[in-house]
């Protein structure tokens, strides 16, 4: 830290003190709490905690702000929860899955009381006999307080036969009632406000999306809506008030993404709100589930838009906005009768809090925050920015500017790609990865490049079978709109990105050898061929119709299309990142990209942990790699590198 922080000032950038400076450390803990939900009767709120890497599901009594902690066992962490009761929790686990995806539940269920007595088991294929399948929560049924639950059975799934997923109810005494059998493998389903499941819909193996309906619990499904033949992706959200009307998400009036209204007699779909920039991110529910009031999107910075403006909700929600100005607000769980609710603040610099707002009193209340030792002050600012591709595609993106420089001065830029590739996007919100780089001097630009999610599925199909071309092109682009609005230093950057981003950083210094002076690459797919022979997405026949869509069959074009093949044209200097237990992108990847460096006589900087998967989830690991990131790029583009030029003149 010491080095840096001298050479940053050798390269006269000004920067916050080292006193002032948020640690590596602190950038790398794990958020304390995640996420926050209140009981039906208001007493207690639940919340997923992270306690020495471990996530846990703790139970608080509003009362004195205590409780306990449930520890799963073993390796198992708590994904989500659910109240089902006044005093009943549901929640599900997983088996430490951890990395730049994030946690994915088992497909088990367990239960337990508020005040952390009475643990049972709902649904586990470990722990209880006959139970054969995956059980995930899909929301609560409005009228009974139930949850919906979806439970797909083992095995493969034959579109002909079944096994066919089926639609539970779940209620606080841990009882499941199948209510309905989809005619579709892998489906999620719709219930309207009195219970009644009636829609199901999932992609097909064509990678299309099928809706099927039906009017009442005894009518056969009839399939509604058909992507492959319609071209038009239509996905049933929820019902309206009287149950008239369904909410969907469709394309909108301008192609980027809408909400519209399907009438359930006539049988037309009508837009109703449609996005300018960017589709719906969410669709907001009332306190009572029975309607919405509001869409979320995010053009920019987060938007709301009312379709209620005389709802209780939307009205209570305007005047916490004013609240905190510069931040996102948005309204989370509620006790059963709307009278308290939880309030969630956060953006760019923080992390995220979380309040109680009691509608008797008219109070806020400050309950818990998820990183309490992140001073936003300390952060750096996060800004929307729009771009043209050379084909004139519209393209958006966030610059984080360095910390400290002059708002003229041309810095360092790390231009970071986000992974995926497909249905992913960069977001306004705080990213410790993002602050680790602002913080210490450089420019951080992210571009959300075709095949992002949020622009509307056109823009999405506009990625397929672009690896290495259109999508590699707007990460370009976007890279020299930085260089001509004077905001980056052309000498000065360096191209980072993990999963496909790690692809995307190393194809880009074998495209663009004179445009980017070094590459990190983190977990990231270097040989496309590789694809279909490693890792856990060729296992399944979704998994191989999904690479046959998004990177097609044609071996030698997946060999001319990975970095692996071009290791000659690379002249960048190069930090390869990656985990021993990586089951999405194996470190085959790495090592060979290693070895195909080596032979052109360039050593890659190196760091491996055989206990990491997809992504560096130990914050003792992910501390080291912020510093050995920072450090890389300090010799490359930053102040090292500065100072060794300005010595050799």
């Amino acid at each position: 830290m010491r080095c840096i922080f001298v050479c940053l000032l050798l390269a006269a950038v000004t920067h916050a003190s080292a006193a002032e400076q948020v640690s590596f450390k602190d950038l790398s803990r794990h958020e304390l709490y995640k996420d926050v939900k209140i009981s039906p009767d208001g007493e207690y709120i639940a919340a997923t905690a992270i306690v020495r890497d471990k996530t846990v599901l703790s139970l608080i009594h509003l009362s004195d702000m205590k409780g306990a902690n449930l520890r799963p066992q073993d390796r198992d962490d708590v994904v989500d929860f659910w109240w089902v009761g006044p005093r009943r929790v549901v929640f599900s686990i997983t088996q430490r899955i951890f990395g730049l995806d994030g946690a994915f539940a088992n497909g088990e269920l367990y239960a337990i009381d508020a005040d952390g007595g009475n643990k049972s088991v709902v649904y586990s294929w470990r722990h209880s006999q006959g139970f054969d399948g995956f059980a995930t929560v899909a929301g609560r049924l409005a009228e009974s307080g139930k949850l919906l639950v979806e439970v797909a059975q083992w095995g493969r799934c034959d579109h002909d036969h079944g096994p066919f997923p089926t639609a539970r109810a779940l209620d606080a005494t841990g009882s499941m009632t199948v209510l309905a059998t989809a005619p579709i493998c892998g489906a999620s389903f719709v219930a309207d406000n009195r219970g009644t499941v009636r829609f199901a819909y999932a992609e097909d193996e064509d990678q299309a999306l099928k809706v099927f309906y039906r009017d009442t619990e005894s009518d056969a499904w009839k399939l509604l809506f058909d992507e492959a033949k319609t071209h038009v992706r239509y996905v049933p959200q929820r019902f309206n008030r009287d149950e008239t009307k369904v909410y969907f998400a469709c394309p909108g009036q301008n192609g980027v993404g809408g909400i519209c209204l399907w009438d359930t007699k006539a049988g037309e779909m009508k837009p109703l709100w449609s996005g300018v920039e960017s589709g719906p991110e969410e669709l907001l529910p009332t306190f009572d589930r029975r309607d919405a009031y509001a869409v979320g999107s995010l053009p920019g910075r987060p938007a709301l838009s009312l379709i209620d403006k005389t709802a209780a909700e939307a009205k209570l929600l305007a005047g916490l906005m004013q609240e905190f100005p510069g931040q996102y607000v948005w309204l989370g769980d509620h006790s059963a009768d709307g009278k308290k609710v939880i309030v969630h603040v956060a953006s760019d610099t923080n992390p995220g809090e979380f309040y109680l707002y009691d509608a008797t009193s008219h109070k806020l209340s400050f309950l818990l925050a998820s990183m309490p030792w992140i001073k936003p002050e300390q952060m750096a600012m996060q800004e929307p920015v729009s771009l043209k591709a050379r084909d004139g595609t519209a393209l958006h993106g966030y610059l984080t500017r360095a910390n400290g420089a002059a708002k003229n001065a041309k810095v360092p830029l790390v231009v970071y790609v986000h992974g995926g590739p497909y249905e992913i996007r960069d977001r306004w919100q705080f990213d410790s990865y993002v602050q680790a780089m602002a913080t210490r001097g450089y420019a951080v630009l992210q571009v959300n490049f075709r095949g992002s999610g949020g622009y509307g599925d056109a823009f999405v199909k506009a990625g397929i079978r672009e690896w290495g071309g259109k999508m590699q092109d707007d990460i370009t682009d976007a890279t020299h709109w930085a260089i001509d609005q004077g905001i980056a230093d052309p000498q000065r950057i360096c191209i980072f990105g993990g999963s496909y981003g790690g692809y995307a950083a190393l194809e880009g210094v074998v495209k663009e050898p004179d445009l980017y002076k070094c590459a990190i690459g983190y977990v990231g797919v270097y040989d496309l061929r590789l694809m279909y022979a490693h890792g856990d997405i060729p296992r399944t026949r979704f998994g191989k119709n999904y690479l046959k869509m998004a990177i097609g069959e044609d071996k030698q074009e997946l060999k001319d299309r990975s970095p692996v093949s071009h290791a000659d044209k690379i002249k960048a200097k190069v930090m390869l990142i990656t985990g021993g237990a990586d089951d999405r992108v194996p470190d085959d990847h790495a090592k060979a990209m290693r070895s195909e460096l080596r032979s052109q006589g360039t050593e890659p900087e190196w760091i491996y942990d055989r206990s990491e998967g997809h992504g560096f989830y130990k914050e003792e690991h992910v501390a080291e790699l912020f510093e050995k990131l920072v450090a890389f790029l300090d010799r490359n583009i930053g102040a090292t590198a500065a100072a060794s030029a300005a010595a050799a003149k």
